[in-house]
């Protein structure tokens, strides 16, 4: 018989909507035939979280090693670090207690993985702002993946359907970004790209760069950067036979690549790749006033392990409701499988 490999889920900031879209997750017995999940938060939470969802047939099997885990549909096992009083937890509220609790998930997921304890990890969103209140100071999870794997050349990935995205700098300031443009960069993440995609299993990826400034410079006359940085660290990549092509002017090149022509594209800053992947994968019904889709992959690439998340934040304003949506979770719990699979 097959081995389904372990995925590794954090519950996310505890007043977030975490709980509710793991336990809706998996409530889904097609996860259990492709995986064996494992939740690694709070059970006094994810036991709250049954009430407004609705959940109450799930059982909750509280464990404090993997190896107890049950793996059953019907039941979720949850790694219990017993870190937050349920009765003082606020949802949809900025706190110290939640955001420590959210952080040290995370560093314990990726504990387990560096152990070999579980296959691959997915991670629910946390704010930014509760984990810096708590005293852990940094920009997101994938700065946090990257100091405890001591992993010093990695980029995230985004990605929906056919459309995938990797990116030269993430989280800092758009001038900073535009500083962030060097050669050796953008080389690195293409040959990133390209080891990426053929873990995917695509055999000969297609890799479209975009350019930094409108038009990518028009022959410098809009900057520079793409003739100074750029452009040789696509002559560099291509001197690897690595099938890459660029600049593609940032207007068009994600169209391209929905529509086949590119497997995978660079793109220079956190904005110019995220807004064209959550424009096709966030829909929202005018009419009926909610999200009818919140979907998209987040990954970490160049890090030991595997990591992917959910392609949105902790949604405070839904919290607790019982109304928040779980294609991205399943969309990442997918992704890490397909990742597991082909290690």
């Amino acid at each position: 018989m097959e081995r389904l490999p372990i995925i590794g889920i954090t519950m996310g900031d505890p007043a977030s909507i975490g709980p509710e879209i793991s336990l809706k997750a998996l409530n889904k017995k097609e996860i259990y035939e492709k995986c064996r999940p494992i939740i690694v938060g709070d059970s006094s939470v994810i036991e709250k979280a049954k009430e407004y969802t609705g959940l109450n047939n799930l059982k909750i099997n509280s464990i404090s090693k993997v190896s107890d885990a049950l793996f059953e549909h019907g039941t979720i096992d949850v790694y219990d670090m017993n870190l937050v009083n349920v009765s003082d937890l606020e949802l949809g509220k900025v706190s110290s207690a939640a955001g420590n609790a959210a952080f040290q998930y995370v560093k314990k997921v990726i504990e387990l993985a560096m152990n070999n304890e579980i296959d691959a990890t997915v991670t629910n969103a946390l704010n930014k702002e509760a984990i810096n209140v708590a005293g852990h100071h940094f920009s997101g999870h994938t700065e946090i993946y990257a100091h405890y794997t001591d992993t010093k050349k990695y980029t995230m990935m985004l990605a929906h359907e056919n459309l995938r995205v990797v990116h030269v700098s993430t989280h800092v300031s758009l001038r900073e970004a535009c500083d962030r443009c060097k050669k050796e960069r953008v080389y690195e993440v293409i040959k990133i790209a390209d080891e990426a995609c053929k873990k995917l299993g695509i055999e000969n990826p297609k890799i479209g760069v975009a350019g930094l400034n409108p038009h990518c410079g028009e022959n410098g006359l809009f900057g520079t950067e793409e003739i100074d940085e750029i452009i040789p660290a696509i002559e560099k990549a291509q001197k690897e036979n690595i099938n890459v092509e660029g600049p593609i002017p940032p207007d068009t090149i994600f169209s391209k690549a929905r529509g086949g022509w590119y497997d995978i594209v660079v793109a220079m800053y956190h904005d110019q790749g995220h807004i064209p992947l959550k424009l096709v994968g966030f829909v929202y019904n005018q009419k009926e006033k909610k999200w009818e889709a919140v979907a998209g992959v987040n990954i970490t690439l160049g890090l030991p392990i595997i990591r992917t998340s959910v392609d949105h934040g902790t949604a405070f304003d839904q919290a607790g409701t019982g109304k928040a949506n779980e294609l991205s979770l399943i969309n990442a719990i997918d992704y890490a499988i397909t990742l597991a699979n082909n290690k």
